[in-house]
């Protein structure tokens, strides 16, 4: 464990997951993210790469005053959404995705979006899922440009 080197961020998302020792094998060993505090008994972790910092929480079997689901809760976990994570090098992750031959849900791309009524923003990108289903969006800032006319 390391203390955080930043100020705890405004937005940290807790996810509920599977089995602590699994996603750290993904989180921590294959993407880089790093242990701020954990409680393994209680199957918890909190975890950061970069600034972003994710809260990792093995979910109970049974009923708790605890649990806060919304909805049954069925894998692929975090429906809806993808987390979009910014990271200077792209590539360093995608190569150790394709070592450890874990698949990607979608990508590499590079993709340029508009961002006001003359400019637009480029990234490197691409998606890949962790044990539990969550999406997860890394991205590497390719710049700013001009629209083209």
């Amino acid at each position: 464990m390391t203390p955080r080197s930043h100020p705890r961020p405004a937005l940290v998302p807790e996810l509920y997951i599977t089995a602590l020792p699994t996603s750290l094998a993904f989180w921590r060993d294959l993407l880089g993210f790093r242990v701020l505090y954990d409680r393994p008994e209680q199957g918890f972790a909190a975890i950061e790469r970069d600034g972003v910092e994710f809260m990792l929480e093995e979910y109970e079997t049974g009923p708790s005053e605890r649990c806060w689901d919304t909805g049954p809760r069925e894998k692929p976990y975090g429906r809806g959404i993808n987390f979009e994570i910014m990271v200077s090098d792209t590539d360093v992750l995608l190569a150790a995705l394709r070592r450890a031959a874990w698949p990607l849900f979608f990508g590499p791309e590079e993709r340029w979006y508009r961002i006001s009524d003359t400019e637009e923003t480029g990234v490197h990108q691409f998606l890949v899922q962790d044990p539990d289903g969550y999406l997860l969006r890394f991205s590497q800032s390719r710049g700013r440009r001009l629209l083209s006319a």
